[in-house]
């Protein structure tokens, strides 16, 4: 085989992996179809949000007022009695038959199972998922339940994203971004904020930016926001203009919210896997768990029945200051003792509502010391519990400017959400929702950046001294060579005389051959010449070396010119681990630029020798 056809050959030994060009993205025309898909999984999200919040307003009219309805009621208007406590109670009993008897996975908040069907489950839901999460978080919060119901939301809309992506040939990762647009899509249609529901994909469910992912996903939102004025109500869902003039320091007030709602998210956070330890040591199944939890739901509603059920009218109390101090402290001391007691319990229920009745109520109380409306303050209490507790500062920014179509507050907000992320950052290994990931024993790293095999070509990194065998040496010449030389490299390249790569030989081979006289008189050109031997060029990324060696189980690759087939360099497993360190390096390596002494012409990763 002629070595100019060798060079240009197609890698089809890759099973379809082939050379691309250099570009910033990697995603091509299949992203076509994943959007046409996207506008499925949005409509299907925004009539399952539909749904969910017509059972759990149904569950509420039923159960409280005994009447057959599916419009939105106050909790504030239940009459307190003995069956304050006996719902709550009984409503969670169900929810334990439903998840021993049905599926354990409808426990919980829902977006930490959306995460592990995404890392781990290769993004696939199961159909009874999608059927009994909705139905158990409607029995939930319908019977008092003091949660939200965007994680039941995000988690059901995964799963119709799921559901409808397993009937096709997709990949895992194709599957995950359908997953995440039906979230999304959910999300969108309960609280009309589709570029927060956007955020919240990129800064939590997706793992990655890459347009392959977000084009779809955006889709699915816009999507569902149109869907929304015929299934819920037009504009936002809580209107509310400021109008805030603070002065050139007001920022630092701003910044000041956001590390007390930070401090708040770590206390929450803290005692709620806390108390979640008690109810493991408890020596009775965990079905029974959600029934005790009910307990303490309506023992909290005795006190202030507004604290059972979602709270929205309690957010739009804070926002318009229409709710009196004491009431606002009762509210947020009995509230959140319910809550946590009732998640810890393994029930069904979201986060989200919550946490924006926590922020806002304590940002209403310190906003009574600040300058302007105390609202303004919960308003900023509410973005910066959610951004801190969820590590999604960017999400709850958006959030809030979209819950109130207030868009004046943009920079207050950016500033209270980033405090508080930075505040809960430093104080928690882990958020709120990956912690009960981490307890089942799979860790979740939230950082993601630039991949440096593919940022980096085989050109930096290769051997460019590379010690070769000439195609004329005998099989006898190469065997003496390894056992009369004391160092020798595992594997050397055979070229001919125009340096043309010919192909391997390690030291394996010497032993091997040594055992057959018959081939001490052949070259190593006739004996090595292979048209299948891997090969890349200079220009290649590391992440294609990289694949080439797991396809080929090959520790190193010759790197050859595309024109001629030159032999130009080498590249062994340990040069990517040189990448992997030199990476690392930038991350912990700490030294001044001005005043020392700069180095230049080293550090090279490719001037090693093999």
């Amino acid at each position: 085989m002629p070595p100019q056809k060798n060079a240009h050959r197609p890698h089809d030994f890759m099973g379809g992996l082939s050379r691309r060009e250099a570009g910033d993205f990697t995603t091509d025309k299949r992203v076509l179809a994943l959007v046409g898909m996207a506008l499925i999984v949005g409509t299907g999200g925004a009539f399952a949000a539909w749904v969910l919040v017509s059972l759990i307003s149904l569950v509420t009219n039923l159960v409280w007022f005994h009447r057959f309805s599916i419009a939105a009621v106050s909790m504030a208007q239940a009459p307190r009695s003995v069956w304050m406590v006996l719902i709550p109670i009984l409503g969670g009993l169900v929810i334990g038959l439903m998840a021993r008897f049905g599926s354990e996975k409808i426990r919980g908040h829902g977006i930490p199972e959306a995460i592990e069907a995404i890392l781990i489950g290769g993004s696939r839901m199961s159909p009874k998922v999608a059927i009994l999460k909705p139905l158990s978080s409607a029995i939930s919060i319908g019977t008092g339940g003091p949660f939200g119901a965007e994680g039941p939301i995000i988690m059901t809309g995964g799963a119709i994203g799921s559901l409808f992506a397993q009937c096709f040939h997709l990949s895992s990762a194709e599957r995950k971004t359908l997953l995440v647009a039906g979230a999304a899509a959910g999300m969108t249609a309960i609280f009309g904020s589709p570029i927060a529901a956007v955020m919240l994909a990129v800064e939590l469910l997706l793992f990655e930016w890459k347009p392959r992912s977000f084009i779809p996903v955006a889709v699915a939102a816009c999507v569902s926001i149109c869907w929304r004025p015929f299934l819920f109500q037009a504009g936002p869902l809580f209107p509310k203009q400021f109008h805030m003039d603070l002065p050139w320091w007001g920022i630092l007030l701003c910044a000041a919210m956001g590390i007390i709602a930070g401090l708040q998210s770590g206390i929450l956070t803290t005692l709620l896997y806390r108390i979640e330890d008690l109810f493991e040591a408890l020596p009775i199944h965990w079905m029974w768990c959600p029934a005790l939890g009910g307990l303490f739901i309506g023992l909290g509603g005795l006190i202030e029945p507004r604290v059972l059920g979602v709270g929205y009218d309690i957010i739009d109390g804070l926002l318009n200051s229409s709710i009196l101090p004491a009431a606002v402290l009762t509210i947020l001391l009995v509230k959140a003792a319910i809550w946590l007691v009732a998640l810890s319990s393994g029930t069904s229920g979201g986060v989200l509502a919550p946490l924006l009745i926590f922020g806002g109520a304590l940002g209403w109380l310190v906003g009574l010391f600040l300058p302007g409306d105390p609202g303004f303050w919960a308003l900023l209490g509410m973005a910066a519990m959610m951004g801190g507790t969820m590590r999604a500062p960017l999400t709850g920014t958006f959030f809030a400017v979209e819950l109130t179509g207030d868009v004046s507050a943009l920079l207050p907000l950016l500033a209270a959400t980033v405090a508080a992320y930075a505040v809960t950052v430093l104080l928690l290994r882990r958020s709120i929702l990956t912690e009960k990931i981490a307890r089942r024993g799979q860790h979740i790293t939230r950082e993601y950046g630039i991949d440096p095999f593919e940022f980096s070509r085989a050109r930096d990194i290769m051997i460019r001294q590379v010690d070769t065998f000439p195609a004329e040496m005998t099989v006898g010449e190469a065997t003496n060579f390894f056992m009369a030389t004391p160092k020798t490299h595992r594997v050397y390249p055979v070229v001919d005389g125009r340096g043309i790569v010919k192909g391997l030989v390690s030291r394996g081979d010497a032993l091997r051959w040594q055992q057959d006289g018959t081939l001490a008189d052949q070259t190593l050109g006739d004996l090595v010449s292979d048209a299948s031997l891997p090969t890349a060029h200079p220009d290649d990324t590391v992440g294609y070396v990289a694949d080439l060696m797991l396809a080929t189980d090959a520790g190193r690759i010759p790197i050859v010119d595309p024109e001629n087939g030159q032999l130009r360099g080498l590249v062994a497993r340990k040069d990517l681990l040189r990448l992997r360190h030199s990476l690392r390096a930038t991350e912990t390596e700490r030294q001044p630029y001005f005043g020392s002494r700069r180095q230049t012409g080293e550090g090279h990763l490719g001037e090693g020798r093999m």
